[in-house]
């Protein structure tokens, strides 16, 4: 084994970024932590992408999920995976809310606010030495608001929704550690993406959050972990009351926004595949309702892509196990995408996403 460090090419204000940097740390694996080198990138991945995560081999991890599936395999102690099927599934229901839905408000309060586009322009500047680059760059983010469904008529919902996270978050966090228990998960890992790389760092967001200090303080937390830390997720396979608040804001609003993009991918699968089984990045629109707000929006082939983990984890289990999972679930909403079945599945080749062969 060689005794060089991990690479990780991130970025602070990167949001999945943030997804990786906590399970690095909590691992306490030896690795460094630098700007992104985007010619290494596009010659490692074809992609210019971040985060990317170079093992001490030379071998190279691009797509968090990826990322934090070959670290745990790596190192599997502490672990992040829970193997108990309520608590495994729920950790992927929430890296799969992390990931899809919580772009809305992260992009909404980075984009739609002057001081925050302000400080997230400078943000940009200061990680090369192009400005005009970075102002691009920024352009480029700025104008996909409308394409993740950020629109007028979604705007109070979205502010809504975050305002009812933060508050069953503050709840939960008096009582508990983390999301799981007393120790971090995956579950905690996917969500510091928006939470501290968006709303955490961003000038109006931030002063938002700063209201609410468990939430804060589990941000820093989850940043700045305890080595050896010794704490337990919840015996028994449970669920504490006070995440099940979060439960349902996820199935109330973000199940049903996943499921309308499952159904636009599905719409295109059946139009025709490439001969190369390679889907474009966003593969059509389709009309969303959030809190009886509609809006139209791009569909990105990543959806289905983070869909089948928290599906596929659930598929994996014994009748008795899906049992107790679904009572565990009842009533919140998230037991519709558990119960969704796609009639195309996505998979991945070196780096790119292909249809999956029949």
């Amino acid at each position: 084994m060689s005794d060089r460090p991990y690479l990780f090419y991130g970025a602070d204000i990167s949001y999945f970024s943030a997804k990786v940097r906590p399970a690095l740390r909590t691992k306490g694996v030896r690795h460094a932590e630098v700007l992104p080198d985007y010619a290494d990138i596009k010659r490692r991945t074809g992609l210019h992408y971040i985060p990317v995560v170079v093992t001490p081999t030379d071998e190279t991890w691009q797509d968090t999920s990826t990322i934090l599936d070959h670290l745990e395999a790596a190192h599997p102690e502490p672990p992040l995976f829970p193997t108990t099927p309520v608590q495994r599934v729920v950790a992927y229901l929430f890296e799969l809310y992390a990931d899809e839905f919580m772009l809305l408000p992260a992009m909404h309060y980075r984009w739609n606010f002057e001081e925050s586009e302000l400080k997230a322009r400078s943000d940009f500047a200061a990680l090369q030495e192009d400005a005009a680059r970075a102002h691009r760059f920024a352009d480029t983010m700025k104008g996909t608001l409308p394409m993740l469904g950020v629109r007028d008529d979604t705007i109070v919902p979205i502010e809504t929704h975050l305002d009812d996270l933060l508050t069953a978050l503050e709840n939960h966090f008096e009582e508990h550690g983390y999301l799981l228990g007393d120790r971090p998960s995956l579950a905690d890992c996917a969500l510091m993406g928006p939470m501290y790389a968006h709303l955490y760092l961003d000038a109006v967001p931030g002063r938002i959050l700063h209201e609410y200090h468990r939430v804060a303080n589990w941000i820093e937390r989850m940043n700045h972990p305890v080595p050896g830390a010794k704490g337990k997720w919840l015996a028994r396979d449970a669920l504490a009351p006070t995440l099940r608040p979060v439960l349902k804001l996820i199935g109330r609003d973000a199940v049903p926004w996943v499921l309308d993009g499952v159904k636009a991918i599905e719409r295109w699968a059946k139009a025709g595949i490439p001969a190369d089984r390679r889907p474009p990045r966003i593969v059509g629109t389709t009309t969303s309702s959030l809190r009886g707000h509609e809006a139209e929006r791009g569909v990105q082939a990543y959806t289905l892509w983070m869909a089948q983990r928290p599906i596929d984890a659930y598929r994996a289990l014994s009748a008795s196990a899906r049992k107790k999972v679904d009572e565990a679930l009842a009533g919140t909403g998230c037991e519709k995408l558990l119960a969704c079945e796609p009639r195309v599945r996505l998979a991945k080749e070196g780096f790119e996403l292909v249809v999956a062969a029949d």
